[in-house]
């Protein structure tokens, strides 16, 4: 947290929260779930080069830790606009809170069954017989793994097993003794094992990648009142990602985030995977898709999903309201 550089200061807006009036708005406070310049290099790229200046916008960045945080000081009104995850904005939206979702930032999913890039498994059928090193016994990543085998038709305990290996780092043990021939990782993760040494080549099928992550989000209430707001917003972070996405812009990139998190670009090979995958894991899976725009078949993968888990107690009469893809047109319009 200490390392991170605040862009700008301070949570108190000049809104009027209790009564759900939001008066259009040229100065943003931006809330991250977690302070990773890098995960979200768009934004710092917007900063950095002036695009949101441009567009008139001030953009303030806040810290908190989890989406939780972040739907709470969006529903309390002392946030504009969050970057939560679509699980915890579905529960947040059956608890009566009405946030949207309006940008999808990682539009493909934050894990990946991945492998060592000598390794001879080209697909998650290749897997029998190996062991599938996770972070932690009970985390998200097991059950995302296990979720692509089973459609594989491999059985845990007797195709395959899991090992705990720990996170990133301490991983990296596990695949120098062979004691793991894939892991199921979060893209942090795959960047840290790559950056020491081992290369890793990703074999998550594709209709496991439109689990898309955290996207940006707003209450209801601001959307109605700041449509120019958000669009400005929206244009201004399409335009950094295309400034991203050209290779002859990629040492700008990297001081950009460096600038907003020092200690997350200490070590200049981790740096530059974490860029690579954040790069992938923010660009549509459909690539005849536009930057930040929402599949609905995918918002319907996520609510079967956290039905199945007993995380949402049953499907909404209507999903389409917690998200919009209308300001999409009008970001990537060139």
């Amino acid at each position: 947290m200490n390392a991170f550089k605040r862009i700008g200061i301070g949570l108190a807006l000049a809104v009027t929260a209790a009564s759900g009036a939001w008066a259009e708005t040229s100065e943003l406070t931006v809330v991250f779930p977690n302070p990773s310049a890098i995960n979200n290099y768009p934004l710092h790229v917007a900063i950095g080069e002036g695009y949101f200046e441009e567009e008139g916008l001030k953009i303030n960045v806040e810290i908190v830790n989890g989406s939780a945080s972040v739907l709470q000081l969006l529903a309390s009104g002392q946030a504009h606009i969050g970057q939560p995850g679509p699980a915890p904005l579905l529960n947040a939206r059956a608890r009566g809170e009405d946030v949207v979702f309006i940008y999808n930032h990682f539009a493909k999913s934050v894990f990946g069954l991945v492998v060592p890039d000598e390794s001879p498994v080209k697909t998650p059928a290749d897997l029998k017989g190996v062991t599938i090193g996770v972070g932690t016994a009970d985390g998200a990543e097991v059950g995302f793994a296990r979720s692509i085998l089973t459609d594989n038709n491999l059985k845990e305990g007797e195709d395959y097993e899991f090992l705990a290996i720990g996170d990133g780092g301490t991983a990296v043990a596990a695949f120098v003794n062979k004691e793991v021939g894939a892991y199921s990782a979060a893209v942090s993760d795959a960047a840290i094992i790559s950056a020491r040494g081992i290369p890793l080549r990703e074999i998550t099928p594709e209709p496991y990648l439109e689990y898309f992550g955290n996207g940006y989000a707003v209450t209801r209430a601001f959307l109605d009142d700041n449509k120019e707001t958000i669009t400005k917003f929206g244009r201004a972070l399409v335009k950094a990602t295309r400034f991203g996405l050209d290779p002859a812009n990629r040492e700008t990139v990297l001081k950009h985030v460096a600038a907003s998190n020092p200690q997350e670009s200490e070590d200049p090979a981790f740096a530059e995977n974490l860029l690579t995958v954040v790069q992938d894991r923010s660009q549509p899976v459909k690539k005849s898709d536009p930057l930040g725009y929402q599949p609905p078949e995918a918002w319907q993968k996520w609510q079967e999903s956290l039905v199945a888990s007993g995380d949402l107690e049953k499907p909404f009469d209507n999903l389409e309201e917690a998200y919009t893809n209308e300001f999409v047109e009008a970001w990537n319009a060139d």
